[in-house]
């Protein structure tokens, strides 16, 4: 598992352990795994799908915003 926190300047969207989260960054589709390699990119209108800790799927439309992972931890600001 990883930690993972969604939030808008104002607002937490998510924040908790997950399994996976793929989006879609300036150069394509990524999936974050744990223990993904350090990485910071601008994300693409779509949508955000994120595996919690139990299998659940959890989906998130957006129009952009940036991803941060580092030290098994993702963070995304939209």
């Amino acid at each position: 598992m990883m930690k993972l926190t969604i939030a808008k300047v104002d607002e937490v969207l998510f924040r908790g352990e997950a399994a996976s989260l793929s989006c879609t960054g300036a150069l394509g589709d990524l999936t974050i795994l744990p223990h993904h390699a350090p990485l910071v990119t601008p994300l693409k209108k779509g949508e955000l799908k994120i595996v919690d800790n139990e299998g659940k799927e959890i989906r998130i439309r957006i129009e952009s915003g940036i991803l941060e992972v580092a030290s098994n931890e993702v963070t995304v600001i939209l």
